[in-house]
């Protein structure tokens, strides 16, 4: 798909996001039909252990490239133009709190399901965002997930 039919957004900071209270209306195209959103929220349980906050960093330039060429190729992977919206939170959060957002607006659901669940999968792996949770016990802990910690 040629990039200019495409529309991506990028925000990681410590902004809030909003839930189902976000407006959409200035992402509608006439050419989709369809949107497929993910949010990712702290829990309250993780491998075993009670976690009581988590905290997000960030490295916010090299990220948003990376969140670019994600989007970009779920759009591509999913043959099909589109728009994606991605927020992401940095700092400490509560359990509860959403973390992340993605959007993705297409002509068809199969399409929007397919390059969303693309871009939360590959946003895990690939972008220079890295979470620590902090437990009930008051101990803390660097997950991996990101290629840049060894993760998988």
């Amino acid at each position: 798909m040629a990039s200019t039919m495409n529309r991506i957004e990028i925000e990681i900071g410590e902004g809030e996001i909003q839930g189902g209270a976000l407006d959409f209306s200035s992402f509608v195209r006439p050419d989709c039909g369809a949107c497929d959103v993910f949010f990712g929220m702290v829990r309250k349980q993780n491998h075993g252990r009670e976690v009581t906050a988590v905290s997000y960093d960030a490295y916010v330039p090299l990220a948003k490239a990376e969140l670019q060429r994600i989007a970009e190729e779920a759009l591509e992977n999913a043959s099909t133009p589109g728009t994606v919206v991605i927020r992401h939170r940095t700092g400490k959060l509560l359990v509860g709190e959403l973390s992340v957002m993605i959007a993705v607006f297409t002509p068809h659901r199969s399409e929007a399901f397919l390059a969303c669940r693309y871009v939360i999968e590959e946003l895990k792996k690939r972008a220079p965002i890295w979470k620590k949770e902090f437990y009930k016990d008051g101990e803390t802990e660097w997950l991996r997930g990101h290629a840049l910690c060894g993760g998988v």
